[in-house]
């Protein structure tokens, strides 16, 4: 395993994180039992796996309860990752957010919390001054955000002392980052955090056209918007998508590769990137990501998988919601 240091801090963190939507029941995953989730996260410890992402959205916080027991005699060893959730972000929601997740975590501090959508219902100052009293009172260690376009990270930076992170969508068939928001981030040092590193599965090799992919996982802006579930209203770009699976399909086989776990070391191989964040519903899965950190692509297959992926990242552009024609990530 590799670690990286959490920009602005002096914490160590794993470059591949667990990332914890998977463990509970939602449109993609189908979640898993209790002690098959204790069984998971400790894999994904005993792999060097240190950084964990939940939220309480994730659940209705049932996430954040399965974290909370899954770590209870091994909170030393862990970072944990969580997110503000509220409709408005207003200060007694972040103050209340907080206080819940810290019961489910079984935790007295929460190392990273980060603002998991921008709502702009409140104007940034209260969001930010409920930030800095939980700093103040012990309860939170460093702050990020989550799906901070340029725009919303350039409001947002100015007004913070820190802000270690970004999460955000980023993946070789989602390359919106890489149009103004990595090169923001490298400007302002922060990091990246990358969700959905293997675009729901499509990265896996698990389907070979658009009319296998699940009804719950075809509705990103990568299918056409007659597709049951879509609301992005785009044409979508399918015959793009999975002509380049195709290739990195044929890239992987003739380097004897995992393509998930290619997905993965494509991402690690990216500039400002601090952690991937790979799901599992398994123990075996979460050992096997964790050993993605051990590849290592040349310069010039790094180039070729770029070129792969260079007609979906062109079709889909800048805008970094891959759900939603509304920019909610802006």
């Amino acid at each position: 395993m590799q670690y990286r240091t959490l920009p602005n801090t002096d914490l160590k963190v794993s470059a591949i994180a667990f990332g914890c939507m998977s463990t509970v029941a939602n449109p993609t995953y189908p979640g898993a039992e209790e002690q098959q989730v204790m069984d998971t996260i400790h894999a994904a410890i005993d792999a060097g796996i240190t950084l964990i992402d939940t939220a309480p959205m994730y659940g209705n916080g049932e996430s954040e309860r399965l974290l909370g027991l899954a770590i209870k005699d091994r909170r030393d060893k862990m970072i944990i990752a969580d997110k503000a959730s509220g409709p408005t972000l207003s200060k007694t929601e972040i103050l209340a957010d907080c206080e819940t997740s810290l019961k489910l975590l079984q935790t007295d501090v929460i190392d990273l919390y980060q603002i998991h959508w921008p709502r702009r219902q409140v104007p940034i100052h209260e969001t930010i001054e409920a930030l800095d009293t939980l700093k103040k009172q012990g309860k939170i260690r460093f702050t990020g955000v989550c799906n901070y376009g340029p725009l919303d990270l350039g409001d947002w930076l100015p007004l913070v002392d820190c802000c270690c992170t970004d999460q955000v969508v980023y993946n070789m068939l989602m390359r919106a980052a890489e149009y103004e928001l990595i090169p923001l981030c490298q400007e302002k040092n922060v990091g990246l955090l990358c969700y959905s590193p293997m675009a729901q599965g499509l990265l896996t090799g698990r389907f070979a056209s658009a009319d296998e992919v699940p009804v719950g996982r075809a509705r990103t802006r990568h299918f056409a918007s007659t597709r049951p579930e879509a609301r992005h209203g785009e044409a979508g770009c399918e015959n793009e998508t999975f002509t380049a699976i195709a290739q990195f399909k044929a890239f992987c086989e003739a380097r004897n590769l995992n393509m998930a776990h290619a997905s993965l070391a494509w991402l690690l191989h990216q500039p400002t990137i601090t952690s991937v964040l790979a799901g599992a519903s398994r123990p075996e899965q979460a050992t096997a990501n964790a050993l993605a950190a051990d590849i290592q692509f040349s310069d010039a297959e790094i180039e070729e998988l770029n070129r792969i992926t260079q007609p979906v990242k062109e079709q889909l552009g800048p805008s970094l919601d891959v759900w939603s024609s509304e920019a909610r990530t802006r």
